[in-house]
């Protein structure tokens, strides 16, 4: 039975746990599971220079909040945008640390067909780190031509909505057409009806832990 306890978001850069499992991670909540999130990337340089640094941050942990999850349980790293092929080792590190730390039952990550150089690095480490535990690759289309849908998780139509609540807070980024609500809702309807079920989140299986 697919039933984790303690659930581990890695998120390359913020905003990708929310965009890739944000439905996922509202329904765990409400179910009263322990989530933590770690994103590695603030990407202050892709931010235009009248923001503050930190702004990324801040709106991560505003949405992450809407998700339910706890703000101890939110961590972030700030390797360069672009530039985790050079700190693949540091990152491997502070992967192994967080599996010791957290001992997560699931951990959801990029895709393997992410051609995004950082999701990449994050992909692969966490293959290494985590060896023990279900592993899950959530869904970013913009950057795959390919997903290899075999998993999926039913949401709620408030799950949904709690996942689009969540992505407003990134105001930084809401000029992006994947931050649209009616992208995030008809991605949704097109995963459950691949699910046969009103709306879902599609998932690739590289472990499965029960």
């Amino acid at each position: 039975m697919f039933d984790p306890s303690v659930i581990l978001v890695l998120a390359p850069h913020t905003d990708d746990g929310e965009l890739g499992c944000g439905g996922s991670i509202a329904k765990f909540s409400a179910e009263g599971k322990k989530i933590h999130y770690v994103a590695f990337s603030l990407c202050s340089k892709s931010l235009p220079p009248e923001l503050p640094p930190d702004t990324l941050a801040t709106e991560c942990r505003k949405a992450t909040s809407i998700l339910g999850i706890a703000g101890e349980n939110i961590q972030f790293f700030d390797f360069e945008v672009r530039e985790f092929p050079r700190h693949r080792q540091d990152i491997l590190e502070e992967l192994v640390s967080l599996n010791k730390s957290i001992q997560p039952d699931l951990v959801f990550i990029p895709s393997s067909t992410d051609i995004h150089q950082d999701h990449g690095v994050i992909h692969t480490e966490a293959l290494r780190a985590f060896k023990n535990c279900s592993m899950l690759g959530y869904e970013l289309p913009w950057n795959h031509s390919r997903f290899n849908s075999t998993f999926f998780i039913t949401l709620s139509e408030q799950n949904l909505q709690t996942k689009a609540d969540a992505l407003k807070e990134y105001k930084s980024q809401s000029q992006r057409t994947y931050m649209q609500e009616d992208f995030t809702l008809s991605l949704a309807k097109v995963r459950g009806v691949q699910s046969n079920s009103p709306l879902a989140e599609a998932f690739e299986v590289y472990r499965m832990v029960s």
